[in-house]
């Protein structure tokens, strides 16, 4: 399929050639799979792995154990058109629901930690969403599915140089209680700008949801009087967000300077249905700030990029129980109520060096320094579980260098790639702390990463391929374990093998392909905790799989006629730390027709889940309980595009 490669190199944060591990989703290919939720595109990169809770909730991974709470609101970047969608200190787990990636042109995911162009949250990678802009095909497309499922997506034309994007849908909910509608939409422009070449965005997400909650009990998920049940009808999930960005460039001297001026608001509210307590939680955060960055060759055979970034924001959480509970660990009433404001000061430099006429060196260096400044409103000190710390100011500084080398050959390349990924703590690892916590002891949690690989294009005129073997090693760990008690000063292990190729039999067939394979560990001892939670030194970590895979056949039969058929794997996975419990994994199939009549008018049927799977999206072990997210069972949806 071809990619649209331009966009991507323009606001992308590794180029093709660059070292490192690099995945592009096309157009096409995001059109083609009308992805519903975002785990639906996304896993079909090499290493990534998106868990599915309930509706358009989600859990990340990318090259990592899918990670929750602190760990996985700060570990993963989230950019649109090569722009953070938040401040870096106020993530949240399911941030992949404001990016607009139903029309997206492209999707850029970087395994691993990024260049030095992104510091903290691009620890295990980066998600990079490129808006379609005036240049790309415009479109329209409606879908029904037989899960009750109404989508509408438009992307079209205002004018020479102006898009509109929009996407609609209204979702009964296969499970009880779980219905949901969802609405997105995002504005490009670009003009000449007093002699800048400039881009504008104006990107926006509301979501009204109710959320089923898990299903509790060994292998539920293959029940099927539990799979559709709703444990918790009460819950819900409301969230908005808006964003405005800008890319404007000159040339100054013997380079081009680029500024991209943000800003960026979200605000959410919902019911915490996976604790056992029933709080309602509120947070919000508007921040914004300038990345700057200058690229220019001086005489010599070494390219240079310099950059400077900032972020200003403000942000707040409030929680409370509002039923008492029997526990007196979980008292009723206000358990937080905190507002944070948070500075970045970031500069960065990048070489990039050709040593012969086939070797290249890539060197860079990131240093910067997060401060926040914490207010609390809620009485301080112990009440049940939970810790207030008094108001307080903390701050961190870090370095993170990168090192790579290229051997270009005629046929592809080889590359080694050194780097480290490092990330302030998010506000509410800090100040949403435990009884047994102490106000001020996490530190800057970081990631060393290494790779070696090896890609090519067009081998045997047929064969695109990349493999990579990696080993990553993360210090001052800090993550939620399944009880609900945050762990401060983990350390962990990480190595695998990933590798995607497409090979083209004709121009009219050809197959895309994907494995992982990895053995993540523990590397410290937890003895002093529940039995499920106790942790050893060479434990597996949990909701790990060793293997992951994704493959997909596409034939042209006609020219107006396409088909597919997809196979997406999840290997087997410990669902706790002690590695007392098993999730099996599963395979699950998908099919696509579609039809192209004159005009580029296309009818199309999809069908996900094609031998109708009992599996889970989610499995892991919470207080003392085996718990389940059942994945949708198969259906059919039902669309038609027009594209001019």
């Amino acid at each position: 399929m071809p990619q649209r490669l331009d966009p991507v190199e323009v606001y992308g944060d590794r180029p093709q050639e660059a070292p490192g591990s690099r995945a592009i989703l096309d157009a096409q290919l995001i059109a083609d799979t009308a992805a519903d939720r975002p785990a639906e595109i996304l896993n079909q990169a090499p290493a990534v792995n998106i868990q599915m809770n309930s509706g358009q909730e989600h859990l990340i991974a990318i090259r990592s154990p899918v990670l929750s709470g602190g760990a996985g609101q700060g570990s993963f970047l989230i950019l649109e058109n090569g722009v953070p969608i938040r401040s870096p200190a106020f993530g949240n787990v399911n941030s992949l629901i404001e990016p607009h990636h139903e029309v997206a042109d492209a999707i850029e995911i970087v395994r691993g930690p990024a260049s030095a162009k992104y510091g903290s949250n691009a620890v295990h990678g980066l998600l990079n969403f490129i808006l379609p802009d005036a240049a790309s095909p415009q479109s329209l497309r409606l879908s029904y599915s037989t899960l009750e499922r109404l989508r509408a997506d438009a992307s079209v034309n205002l004018g020479a140089s102006t898009r509109l994007n929009l996407s609609l849908m209204d979702d009964a909910g296969w499970r009880d209680d779980t219905e949901s509608q969802q609405q997105k939409l995002s504005l490009i422009t670009q003009a000449d700008l007093a002699g800048w070449d400039s881009a504008f965005w104006l990107a926006a997400s509301s979501l009204n949801q109710e959320t089923a909650s898990f299903i509790q009990g060994p292998r539920a998920y293959e029940d099927d009087a539990l799979r559709e049940t709703n444990p918790n009808p009460e819950a819900y999930r409301d969230a908005w967000s808006a964003r405005l960005g800008g890319r404007l460039s000159r040339e100054v001297g013997p380079g081009t300077l680029t500024l991209l001026p943000n800003l960026h608001t979200q605000a959410m509210i919902f019911s915490q249905h996976f604790l056992p307590y029933g709080g309602v939680e509120k947070n919000g955060h508007t921040g914004g700030g300038v990345l700057a960055r200058y690229e220019f060759t001086p005489t010599g055979p070494v390219q240079w990029r310099l950059g400077a970034d900032t972020d200003f924001a403000t942000g707040y959480l409030r929680e409370i129980q509002p039923e008492p509970n029997p526990s007196p660990n979980f008292p009723q009433g206000i358990h937080y109520d905190y507002t944070v404001d948070t500075q970045l000061f970031a500069l960065w430099a990048e070489a990039d060096w050709q040593l012969t006429e086939g070797l290249r060196l890539l060197a860079g260096l990131r240093g910067e320094t997060h401060s926040y400044d914490y207010t609390t409103d809620a009485p301080t000190g112990i009440n049940g579980r939970f810790n207030v710390p008094e108001n307080r100011t903390d701050d961190f500084t870090f370095l993170t260098p990168k090192l790579g080398l290229v051997w270009d050959q005629p046929w592809g390349a080889l590359y080694a790639n050194y780097a480290r990924g490092a990330r302030a703590p998010q506000v509410s690892d800090l100040y949403r702390l435990q009884s047994l916590q102490l106000p001020g002891e996490i530190d800057t949690e970081t990631l060393d990463s290494l790779e070696i690989g090896v890609r090519g294009q067009g081998l045997y005129g047929h064969l695109d391929f990349d493999v990579a073997a990696w080993w990553m090693d993360k210090e001052n760990f800090f993550f939620r374990d399944s009880d609900g008690l945050n762990v401060p000063d983990g350390s962990t292990r990480h190595f695998g093998i990933d590798a995607q190729a497409t090979w083209a039999f004709t121009d009219n067939l050809s197959a895309t392909g994907n494995v992982a394979w990895s053995e993540q560990t523990y590397t410290f001892d937890r003895p002093v905790v529940a039995a499920q939670e106790r942790i050893v030194d060479g434990n597996l970590i949990d909701t790990a799989p060793e293997w992951l895979a994704d493959a997909r056949l596409d034939w042209q039969a006609t020219d107006a006629l396409r088909l597919s058929l997809t196979g997406e794997h999840v290997g087997e996975y410990f669902m706790d730390p002690a590695n007392t419990v098993t999730y099996p994994g599963h395979t699950v199939f998908g099919a696509r027709a579609g039809y192209t009549f004159a005009g580029g008018m296309e009818a199309y049927i999809l069908i996900r889940n094609l031998t109708d799977e009992k599996y889970a999206d989610r499995a892991d072990v919470g207080f003392g309980n085996e718990r389940y997210f059942p994945g949708e069972p198969v259906n059919a949806v039902f669309g038609l595009t027009k594209t001019f």
